[in-house]
């Protein structure tokens, strides 16, 4: 006897697999019900009958479900979890795990004294960060090498926060950061792991841009890296960088020199120049070669740190908790990550004020945003020279701009957050003016930014860096 039911039946066809609507389905097993019992049943859904059908249509649509999201997942596009691991398998990759903050620490000490990998030292708050390589403090009496914090994830690390040894080196004195730290991240994400797998795609091949873009994207401690390529006779000056012609130009962060250096070399065409602030020695180890392998010399850039600056204005109500301004930094961090799924701040990228709108309302029905804006030192209202002592920076001289209260002061070794709160006897030019943050900087380039844009432009050779103190949240 042939099994019949009203129940359409899923189809298979130009659109992949798709599923009946559930009251298509739920009218079906009413109609089942009906005939199994000779007709005539009240189809209410309130009825043991309807009831019946009700959980029979809720547990076919559930399948359904289960099976579209199955079927959508040999899709890269829509693939996540355990189907977006097995597709990143056939290119040999797998999921990066958290990933720590990383910053470049300039450690003072006596001239030769090597500070090895895994020496610790502390920041402000608490946290532990530990160097990934070999240092050695050069005549000039430091060194500027990595560390990485020890807790993976969204952690910031302001301007001069990492400031004090943890685990003692013989005559290493002392630790600052002149720089904001790479911010890490939580977990690879999905749209993240999609990213950096169409990135990777070409990583088994060689000579190509996309090569070694890949094959150093595929470092696990490597965090962000951008490539670029010079073909042309002469330089070519690409996003505020200058590259050399018929050259390459590689900027990474996180990992170590020697392995940013060896993924380079793996893929790149033969006799291309480089770009960049940092050089390593590689070797060819071709299994038709003896010791000493031929050696080479590979240059790339580790990106400087650029900090990114917000103000963030809301409307005030009666719903708005005590730790508001926390919560929306918080928030803003996580998102400049990537930890809520969407786009990282990332080298040569982009930075639009509007990617913040959506996790800031995210925290509540008591966010009403007036507006969010970004700024930093590439669009800095004054570029200038001075010194700081305490809360009083004097200025000695202006190359372009005005300075202005409100402004926040970024140079190396200016703590976050740094920013002019009166006029002294400067008005705009030399003179004196009165800060929020006491420190002791000595003279040099500064600049004097505001958060008054929608974008954020950011070069090649930089790498943007957040931090709370440079969130300014007004709720009024």
């Amino acid at each position: 006897m042939a099994l019949t039911t009203n129940v359409p039946a899923p189809t298979f066809g130009p659109r992949g697999f798709v599923a009946p609507s559930e009251p298509d389905i739920l009218a079906g097993r009413t109609a089942d019900i009906n005939q199994a019992f000779g007709g005539g049943l009240n189809p209410a859904l309130n009825t043991p009958q309807g009831q019946l059908a009700s959980s029979d249509a809720a547990i076919i649509g559930q399948a359904n479900s289960d099976f579209t999201a199955l079927a959508n997942g040999v899709d890269p596009a829509f693939a996540e979890g355990r189907m977006q691991d097995a597709i990143a398998r056939i290119y040999f990759l797998t999921r990066k795990p958290a990933e720590p903050t990383t910053v470049q620490a300039k450690c003072i000490g006596l001239a030769g004294v090597i500070i090895p990998a895994g020496s610790k030292a502390q920041a402000t708050d608490g946290n532990i960060y530990i160097s990934i390589q070999d240092a050695e403090i050069g005549a000039v009496g430091y060194v500027v090498t990595p560390f990485q914090c020890l807790i993976p994830g969204p952690i910031a690390c302001p301007v001069g926060s990492l400031n004090q040894i943890y685990q003692t080196v013989p005559n290493w004195d002392s630790i600052t950061n002149e720089a904001a730290g790479v911010i890490g991240r939580d977990t690879e994400s999905r749209q993240a792991f999609e990213d950096r797998r169409a990135a990777t795609v070409a990583k088994n091949s060689r000579n190509t841009l996309s090569a070694v873009l890949g094959a150093v994207f595929d470092i696990v401690t490597v965090t962000d890296a951008f490539a670029y390529q010079n073909d042309t006779s002469v330089p070519v000056t690409f996003r505020g960088f200058s590259v050399a012609a018929r050259s390459i130009y590689v900027a990474a962060v996180g990992a170590t020199d020697q392995e940013v250096g060896d993924a380079i070399y793996s893929k790149k065409a033969p006799g291309c120049d480089y770009n960049g602030n940092t050089t390593v020695t590689v070797y060819d180890r071709n299994p038709l070669y003896t010791e000493p392998f031929p050696s080479y010399q590979v240059t790339f850039e580790r990106p400087s740190s650029v900090a990114i600056l917000f103000s963030v204005r809301l409307a005030t109500n009666s719903q708005v908790p005590s730790n508001a301004v926390e919560l929306i930094q918080q928030a803003i961090i996580e998102a400049f990550a990537g930890a809520d799924g969407g786009p990282v701040a990332r080298i040569g990228s982009t930075i639009f004020a509007s990617r913040f709108y959506a996790p800031v309302l995210a925290l509540g029905s008591w966010v009403e945003i007036t507006t969010i804006k970004v700024g930093s030192s590439n669009s800095a209202a004054a570029r200038f020279t001075a010194s700081i002592a305490g809360l009083v920076m004097t200025v000695s001289a202006v190359a372009s701009g005005a300075l202005a209260v409100g402004q926040t002061i970024g140079a190396a070794g200016v703590a976050a957050g740094t920013t002019i709160l009166t006029l002294g006897t400067g008005t705009g030019g030399t003179g004196t003016y009165n800060l929020s943050v006491a420190q002791t900087v000595g003279s040099e380039a500064m600049t004097g930014s505001l958060p008054n844009a929608d974008t954020q432009a950011i070069q090649i050779d930089q790498v943007p860096t957040i931090s709370a103190a440079d969130i300014a949240v007004t709720i009024s």
